[in-house]
């Protein structure tokens, strides 16, 4: 426990670090901007219902609080250029952690292979793993996904035992999508790092 209180304020600091130098845009902020952005590459992006096909597949049940969420994402940012499937698994004891691996679809660069992991602050204890189905904006070369993305403070979704929340770094948007015991959503102050490779150090 005292070797936990030791750490708890480093990995606190390397969360925040993570976490600055984001110039992140709310939600309501872009619309207008992603409506545009939407008509000119309309052939370059994904469409509403078959994101909602695509993750009712994925995710199971509770197929209409799905849908609701991606609407949410819609509504605020438009049509996606990419969406990643994955699973993960994660934890918590005040700080939490995350590992996941999956696939990234994207419109024009085709299906890459991908890993991510990322510290939080929390109030939970447990473990659990879950399925992902994260939406991905704004993304015009895959390589520029492959760092970290502070959440959005403020923008966790709830809906029907679905929820969502953004992570954004730059322009890009990153919409994970868990369903039941796999949400986790309660604190936004963490990141998700992206990588080319699988690694166990959560930072």
């Amino acid at each position: 426990m005292k070797l936990f209180s030791l750490l708890l304020p480093v990995i606190f600091s390397l969360i925040l670090a993570g976490c600055s130098g984001n110039n992140t845009v709310a939600p309501s902020e872009s619309v207008q901007h992603r409506q545009n952005l939407d008509e000119t590459n309309y052939a370059k992006t994904y469409d509403e219902k078959s994101i909602v096909n695509a993750a009712s597949d994925f995710l199971g049940g509770g197929s209409e609080a799905i849908a609701k969420v991606i609407e949410k994402a819609f509504k605020d940012h438009g049509r996606p250029n990419g969406y990643i499937i994955g699973t993960e698994i994660s934890g918590a004891f005040v700080v939490g952690v995350r590992y996941g691996d999956g696939t990234l679809t994207h419109k024009i660069e085709g299906d890459s292979r991908l890993y991510w992991k990322g510290p939080s602050i929390g109030f939970d204890v447990g473990a659990n793993g879950s399925r992902v189905f994260a939406l991905v904006y704004n993304l015009y070369d895959v390589e520029e996904l492959y760092q970290r993305f502070p959440a959005v403070e403020g923008s966790a979704y709830f809906i029907g035992g679905v929820g969502m929340n953004y992570q954004q770094r730059g322009d890009i948007i990153i919409a994970p999508i868990r369903v039941g015991v796999g949400l986790r959503l309660g604190v936004n102050l963490g990141y998700m790092h992206l990588t080319r490779k699988r690694s166990w150090i959560p930072f």
